[in-house]
């Protein structure tokens, strides 16, 4: 999975990829967009309080992503799944062919639950993620258009199928409200120190990550201007840039 500046894949951001069993992947894939997806805020006009919304619907994205691991062709070596974040849309691409006679635009009504891994599908409707009813992408639709956004497209091409999701409109990446959740809580505990190493920053949060996400965290409110840095190695201290705030 992978966070790309721009609009195209020419210049990356973060580049990732993880192994494991289906819900490690969809615990890696749900932290990646916790760390990568802003949530912008606004004053709710008379009422004098704020309003945060993501850039995409949270259940619509845990819906595809699930799709995707249930119904990605196992049989083909080398294939995955793959996710990539552009500063307009989120993708999600799922190795195999649509089943049957289903068709991209199938998917968007009333279309026969066809199962590629009955095993697969079988844990996740134990464990509550799916349906039995194949309204998947249905319910993705739902989300989205209860969120008030664009609805996402279907496609299928060379083998593969994916899902399309457009950011909310007006949405544009360095707005100071449209921080990650994950960047708020450092960018606050930065604030609070004044200027710290990345274990006392850790050490100060809430639920304390890992060093190496706090340091990843750090890195992209350096390059966003939020934050600077200053020292090398062990000695590298971060404090907060005072003309964004």
């Amino acid at each position: 999975m992978a966070r790309f500046r721009g609009l195209t894949k020419s210049e990356f951001v973060d580049n990732r990829q993880f192994h494991g069993h289906a819900f490690a992947l969809l615990r890696h894939t749900e932290a990646f967009f916790d760390l990568h997806l802003p949530i912008a805020s606004r004053i709710v006009p008379g009422r004098m309080r704020r309003e945060d919304r993501p850039q995409y619907p949270a259940e619509a994205l845990r819906e595809a992503i699930v799709n995707a691991i249930c119904h990605r062709d196992y049989a083909e070596p080398g294939a995955s799944i793959g996710v990539s974040i552009y500063d307009d849309r989120l993708e999600v691409w799922s190795w195999g062919r649509l089943p049957g006679d289903l068709t991209p635009e199938k998917l968007r009504v009333d279309h026969p639950s066809i199962r590629r891994n009955d095993l697969i599908a079988e844990v996740f409707y134990r464990r509550g993620y799916i349906e039995k009813w194949g309204r998947g992408t249905q319910k993705i639709l739902e989300a989205c258009r209860k969120a008030g956004q664009r609805e996402p497209e279907f496609i299928e091409r060379a083998g593969e199928v994916g899902v399309r999701f457009w950011a909310a409109v007006g949405e544009a990446p360095g707005a100071a409200e449209e921080l990650t959740p994950r960047q708020r809580e450092v960018l606050s505990t930065v604030a609070a120190l004044g200027k710290a190493g990345v274990e006392e920053i850790r050490l100060r949060m809430k639920n304390p990550p890992s060093p190496r996400m706090v340091q990843r965290v750090l890195a992209v409110l350096v390059e966003g201007g939020w934050v600077s840095r200053a020292g090398k190695g062990r000695s590298t201290r971060y404090s907060l840039v005072e003309s964004r705030h």
